[in-house]
């Protein structure tokens, strides 16, 4: 009873808190922290408190009217969180959940007086704690005093002096720039002429002007823990992961493994001690993350860096685990302690039990360098990546191969792509020893070619313990060529999809599928319950692998609710972003609030969805037909839902629907009629709906006559694809010919249509809903942009401000013949051109789209809420469009500074990474 009333007692003195967020999904601040964000709130919800968040992020599930009692859609700056400060009046700051920019702005308003002015308490983590841990040289003195490892360095302010402490030190050294994220301003400058340029860029980019001059250690080991620290110096470890490159990239651009694979328990244990160590010394509350270098010869160790706050390591950690890392990280902020929190997975443990993994955890980063050319694909200490995968297996080989597919569906795993059939040695080894995003499949390709893996080890400093993981690979490859029926079962336990080996062996995936099927080679479903079992856990948290005797979950019990599965989005990249996680949130919320069980399949760690208590089962899967067929078959659903999950779900909708599916809402032919650009522009033309003169390209010659004939420029239009994928503006006929290979290499199953180029239209798009008769359209948004830049690249604004009333009523005339004659059953996206009060259309979406959670929070109509009850057969009331007395603007967000090369030229395919609003 005491400990209760102290509890109360404790929280008393917190009643409001203000949370600040990350802003725009960016280049090392992508959707963890939505993820992070969200949860947070709940905690604090839980515990009664109030909440104020600022976040101009329109797109994620915490800007959501249920998650915060007040959300402010502000820049996380100084000057406008004081602002919110002043009126609201909160008692709190929680700045340990939205990345670097909401650390920054914290500090930044402590140093200001900000906080002191108005009585606010930071939570967690000292303001002090977090200047230590992110001053580069204020905490190679915490580490010196608590007598832990780091390297040798110096921190200064100026280029010159960073030249003189380099002469001392030795070259190479490592830069890295106080204060920043995803190793921006970072670098490894071999000789004077590259310390003057990375460390110009580090002191630029640095909010305190300051960059750390270190000794190199690159090649090392990197070596990460997640580490948990209450009040009262309880202190635990989440998870350890293993980065499989070594030091000298980035963290987020590595493929890191969890639990670590090559340390022996006394390593292990000993790094875990000096972990906690440093942690108590700088009195971290709540939850960090802390990196090691480890000398794999000598097992020497360098600690790198303290995180004291989440960061995209904590949502890895998190869904590895199944520890609800945020939300834990949060109630010790505000006072509770781990030994009184309940594990919300076991519901019969408690916080302080670390977790435990009886199964092998991959994370392999998403890269986008197809979108922007030129550019330098190399990566190294600065992130480039958009976003990642995560994949779960019972072996290192099992969960590598998924994690390859996941990220890239064009791979079929790591062997039997183009790079690993390279034979050029001289390729092979510039790619092994300066490494690029494509580097593992060049690793196999050197096996292939009999290199021998000590000469690929001194090559990449990968461990020889991965390397003889990727061996086995590549020896279950060559006996699938030998003997593919009797290597069947093997190739399946080492992660080949069915589709890898239909490729590999000349057979086709639903013939390997079936020969599987009949030798009653299929996976089994595995449970993850943070305890390896030790608890029975109380949540449907899962996984599929072919290394198992027997599922943890009985499919013989009947269960009296309908099944529906949602496919989500996979992986973050340009073009599908956190925008398509709201939506697979509120489709999932949507089909449990009709009575039915929802299950979602996703692969991504950064997001709500994959959170452990938003659906009532999660697969931590590929969004693949051999998943969704195997799912399907485990389940037996009702259907599957393809419309919120962006283009990754509606593009295996056929093969889907080809294979016995049934997918619920729009009909499969349809979505088909609006992808396949050759049917969708013969429709209009049977619709009698003006659109730019087209022809579908049957071959280059065609292409450039039609061309000629319209006179340039004209635009290539690949079908089945998102943000503009290989859409692109020509001028000539060389440029024709040239991107129309290119545009039938992305969409080499269907048409790509070649149409007239409309310059200086504007551009209009519709979101709506229909249910096949009637149609609502949430709301109609103008481009600021004129036509040639696209949409996910363009200022939008609601309501339209220069697009007369006959051109207004032409679009939704248009809008609503369109959906009816493709029988639209959910939501869906048009896209308009209007010139001289002409009205044009270009495309049509038949799922969520990018501006979806703008639409909807700028009119307060929920569209895809509409759109769920929609697909599960309920019928639309009204038809009108939503009033609304707001003004809405969204303004995409650019990282081009983040990837060298990249040219910022917009163009009509995406290069944006996130975007904010204002209503």
């Amino acid at each position: 009873m005491q400990d209760i009333l102290g509890k109360k007692k404790e929280r008393a003195k917190i009643r409001k808190v203000l949370v600040l967020g990350s802003g725009a999904i960016k280049i090392g601040e992508a959707g963890e922290f939505d993820f992070s964000g969200s949860q947070a709130l709940k905690a604090l919800k839980e515990a009664g408190i109030q909440t104020v968040l600022v976040n101009p992020n329109i797109a994620t599930i915490q800007t959501d009217p249920r998650m915060a009692s007040k959300i402010y859609l502000l820049p996380v700056k100084p000057e406008s969180v004081e602002r919110v400060i002043k009126k609201e009046r909160p008692d709190s700051i929680l700045l340990s959940v939205g990345g670097q920019t909401a650390l920054n702005c914290g500090v930044a308003l402590y140093d200001r007086g900000i906080l002191s002015r108005y009585n606010i308490k930071v939570l967690g983590t000292s303001i002090e704690s977090i200047k230590i841990s992110e001053d580069r040289r204020l905490f190679r003195q915490a580490m010196e005093d608590a007598g832990l490892s780091v390297c040798k360095s110096m921190a200064v302010h100026s280029v010159e002096d960073a030249l003189g402490i380099a002469e001392e030190i030795g070259y190479p050294v490592m830069i890295r720039a106080g204060f920043t994220l995803g190793g921006q301003g970072s670098g490894v400058a071999r000789n004077e002429d590259e310390l003057r340029e990375i460390a110009s860029v580090g002191i630029s980019g640095s909010v305190i002007g300051q960059i750390l001059v270190e000794e190199y250690v690159g090649g090392w080991k990197e070596i990460e823990y997640e580490v948990m620290r209450d009040k009262l110096d309880n202190c635990i470890t989440i998870c350890n992961m293993e980065n499989m490159d070594p030091l000298g990239i980035h963290t987020g651009e590595s493929i890191v493994v969890a639990p670590s694979q090559t340390l022996d328990n006394k390593d292990y244990h000993a790094l875990r001690n000096i972990a906690l160590a440093a942690i108590r010394h700088l009195n971290i509350v709540g939850e960090c993350n802390i990196q090691f270098a480890l000398n794999p010869k000598t097992f020497e160790y360098k600690i790198i860096e303290v995180n004291p706050r989440l960061s995209r390591s904590s949502a890895l950690a998190s869904k590895a685990t199944g520890y609800p890392i945020a939300s834990v990280a949060t109630k010790l902020c505000i006072g509770e302690t781990l030994d009184k929190i309940k594990n919300a997975v076991t519901l019969a443990t408690y916080a302080c039990f670390e977790p435990a993994l009886d199964y092998v955890v991959v994370k392999i980063p998403r890269w986008d360098f197809k979108k922007f050319r030129g550019v330098d694909r190399r990566i190294g200490t600065q992130m480039k990546s958009v976003g990642e995968v995560m994949a779960i297996g019972r072996s290192f080989e099992e969960a590598l191969q998924k994690a390859v597919r996941m990220c890239n569906p064009l791979k079929q795993g790591v062997v039997g792509n183009k790079q690993d059939s390279c034979t050029d040695f001289e390729k092979i080894e510039k790619n092994l020893s300066e490494p690029t995003d494509e580097r593992l499949f060049y690793v196999a390709a050197a096996m292939k070619c009999g290199m021998g893996l000590e000469r690929i080890h001194e090559l990449t400093k990968i461990d020889m313990w991965f390397l003889h993981k990727v061996k086995n690979i590549v020896d279950v490859e060559n006996k699938l060529l030998e003997n593919y029926s009797d290597a069947l079962h093997e190739a399946k336990k080492t992660g080949f999809s069915d589709a890898g080996i239909a490729k590999i062996v000349g057979k086709t995936e639903n013939e390997i599928r079936q020969e599987r099927i009949d030798k009653k080679i299929t996976p089994y479903v595995k449970q993850i319950d943070t305890l390896a079992a030790e608890w029975p856990a109380k949540t449907n948290y899962l996984f599929m692998t072919y290394n198992a005797k027997e599922n943890d979950i009985d499919f013989s019990k009947k269960t009296k609710k309908d099944k529906v599965i949602v496919l989500g989005s996979g992986p973050y990249s340009i073009g599908s972003s956190v925008e398509f996680d709201w939506c697979s949130v509120h489709g999932v919320w949507g089909v449990k609030k009709s009575g039915r069980e929802a299950i979602i399949i996703n692969c991504n760690p950064e997001t709500v969805s994959t959170d452990y208590d938003i659906s009532d089962k999660l697969y931590f899967e590929d969004v693949s037909l051999e998943t969704v067929l195997d799912v399907w078959e485990k389940e037996n659903p009702l259907g599957v839902i393809v419309s919120f999950g962006g283009q990754r779900p509606n593009n295996i909708a056929i093969n889907l629907h080809e294979n016995g599916i049934r997918l619920l809402g729009t009909k499969p032919e349809n979505i088909d009629g609006a992808e396949n650009r050759s049917k969708f522009s013969a429709l209009l033309d049977t619709l009698d709906i003006k659109q730019p003169p087209w022809c579908a390209v049957e071959n280059v010659s065609g292409a450039i006559e039609f061309a000629e004939k319209l006179e340039y420029p004209v635009i290539i239009r690949p079908s089945y694809v998102l943000s503009g994928a290989a859409m692109t503006i020509v001028y000539n006929n060389s440029e024709l010919e040239k991107y129309i290979k290119q545009a039938t290499k992305i969409s080499s199953k269907y048409p790509v249509v070649v149409s007239k180029f409309i310059s200086m239209a504007r551009e209009i798009e519709v979101d709506g809903v229909s249910d096949g008769k009637n149609v609502l359209i949430g709301a109609i948004a103008e481009h600021i942009e004129n036509a040639g830049v696209h949409s996910g690249d363009a200022t939008i604004v609601i309501p339209t401000q220069t697009v007369k009333k006959e051109a207004i009523d032409k679009i939704k005339a248009y809008t609503k013949k369109i959906a009816i004659a493709l029988d639209i059953k959910g939501p869906f996206n048009i896209q308009y051109l209007v010139l001289n009060d002409k009205v044009f259309v270009i495309e049509c979406n038949l799922r969520a789209s990018r501006s979806m959670p703008f639409v909807s929070k700028v009119v307060g109509v929920n569209l895809i809420e509409i759109a769920t009850n929609v697909i599960l057969g309920q019928k639309l009331v009204g038809s009108t469009i939503p009033k609304t007395k707001y003004f809405g603007i969204k303004v995409p967000q650019f990282s081009f500074m983040r990837i060298a090369g990249a040219d910022p030229v917009l163009g009509i395919e995406m290069a944006s990474t996130g975007e904010v609003a204002c209503i």
